[in-house]
């Protein structure tokens, strides 16, 4: 039996056909998402493709999206280094784009601020388990005063869970409870949470961007694209039995996930107190291949990873590709310069995600003992297989920026996009999900 996998992106709908028995892939395929008429269309197209060719009947479809923006996630939480900081780990994991972070009691200014970054959930955070409940009680009692109406996540102190969700619910806020994200200091429990959100998304937000008619669309749709790529992330991980590291090279955005083995790696107050994300993501939004390459070229030059000549060199074809999204490489010298700004994009975003430097993420992530480095992105998978390889072992060979390298990691491209499909089959077909990801990027 086959199963449609289908990741419906912001420009480009990928689909590969699973065979749920062995995990061997069938078929894949790829279409432009048709967001400016309906991403039915797109979808449709691309699995009329990649099934043209297979003789089988009815096959189940697993969907994930990221298009008309993917998930827009503002965190509200008590202390901004410890649970607003866990909230934000947490709302990372669930797949979603943390467009706000607010700590403390919201006033008037702050509910303007968070009206502005138009989120499509609210993760409202605050307390351990027994401990302050006044700032999370304030920041409720303020949203539903407000006539409060984006879906709420509520993931604070469980001693007040069931009045604040009384009070949000009575005032007609839409809200969804969940356990603590932050029980106890340093002790982080991001499952119920991450689940409540992705609820939320499917319930809530799939159907309101508007990017198809009637409700075939969000009855697809399973998860946020990066939720069911880091799901893929995780199983690998189990499978291997070692630290594992993504880095997805996209064109708005670099994502980094990381899969590490639970120790005492975990160092700085910081850290201590907001507990470990030991699976974990992080999104650098001023590093793409497209809209966000000039973001690419200035923090390049703010590691110091290029000298004024190349600067010059480089701010040109940047800019030209911010200029034009859809913008292809046709000839040499163009896939050059992309597979330049992709192993800058990549190597920034890996120094971040290690030494902490990322925006809500303050605590390093040890990758010494990291096993697999696995690249992600049309950059990569569109380049030839040793081209793709080489960004990665430029990054591997990045000693310059002041993070612990991998001591013996082996590079793979997902040339496949097999990861996303690995996550949307973890739950339900969990042993052809990891045959299907062991194959394609571990091999044997």
């Amino acid at each position: 039996m086959y199963a449609v996998c289908a990741d419906v992106g912001s420009t480009c709908t990928k689909v590969a056909v699973v065979d749920l028995d062995d995990g061997q892939l069938a078929a894949t395929a790829s279409h432009p998402t048709t967001v400016a008429t309906d991403v039915l269309h797109g979808l449709d197209a691309a699995v009329a493709q990649a099934t043209a060719g297979l003789a089988a009947g009815p096959m189940p479809w697993y969907v994930c999206s990221s298009a008309g923006g993917g998930l827009r996630l503002a965190v509200i939480g008590y202390e901004e280094l410890v649970t607003a900081q866990a909230g934000h780990r947490v709302g990372l994991s669930a797949g979603a784009r943390v467009v706000h972070v607010a700590a403390g009691r919201l006033d008037g200014p702050g509910l303007t601020a968070l009206r502005a970054a138009r989120p499509d959930v609210v993760l409202l955070v605050g307390g351990t388990d027994g401990g302050d409940a006044e700032v999370l009680t304030h920041n409720a009692t303020r949203l539903a005063r407000a006539r409060w109406r984006v879906p709420v996540v509520l993931a604070g102190n469980g001693d007040v869970r069931d009045p604040v969700t009384q009070l949000l619910t009575d005032r007609g806020v839409p809200v969804t409870a969940a356990d603590n994200v932050l029980p106890r200091i340093g002790v982080l429990r991001p499952g119920p949470a991450r689940e409540a959100i992705r609820e939320v998304f499917l319930r809530h937000v799939i159907g309101g961007k508007r990017l198809s008619r009637g409700r075939r669309f969000a009855d697809l749709v399973r998860a946020a694209t990066p939720d069911a790529v880091l799901t893929g992330v995780e199983l690998l991980a189990d499978h291997v039995g070692g630290d594992l590291v993504v880095v997805d090279v996209g064109g708005a955005t670099t994502d980094v996930y990381s899969a590490l083995t639970p120790d005492e790696r975990a160092s700085g107050p910081s850290q201590a107190a907001a507990g470990t994300l030991w699976r974990a993501r992080t999104v650098e939004g001023d590093l793409g291949m497209r809209w966000s390459a000039p973001g690419v070229v200035q923090a390049a030059v703010a590691e110091r990873m290029l000298t004024d000549g190349q600067q010059r060199a480089l701010a040109g074809p940047a800019a030209a590709r911010a200029a034009d999204p859809d913008f292809l490489a046709t000839d040499a010298a163009e896939r050059a310069l992309d597979r330049q700004i992709a192993t800058l994009a990549a190597t920034v975003a890996l120094r971040r995600h290690a030494r902490g430097g990322s925006v809500g993420e303050r605590a390093a992530r040890d990758l010494r003992d990291v096993r697999l480095m696995i690249g992600s992105g049309g950059v990569l998978r569109h380049a030839g297989p040793a081209d793709g390889v080489e960004v990665l072992a430029s990054v591997l060979a990045d000693h310059a920026g002041g993070w612990a390298l991998p001591r013996a990691a082996r590079a793979a491209v997902d040339v496949d996009y097999v990861l996303a499909a690995g996550g949307l089959l973890a739950r339900e077909h969990p042993v052809a999900a990891a045959a299907l990801l062991q194959r394609h990027l571990v091999g044997g």
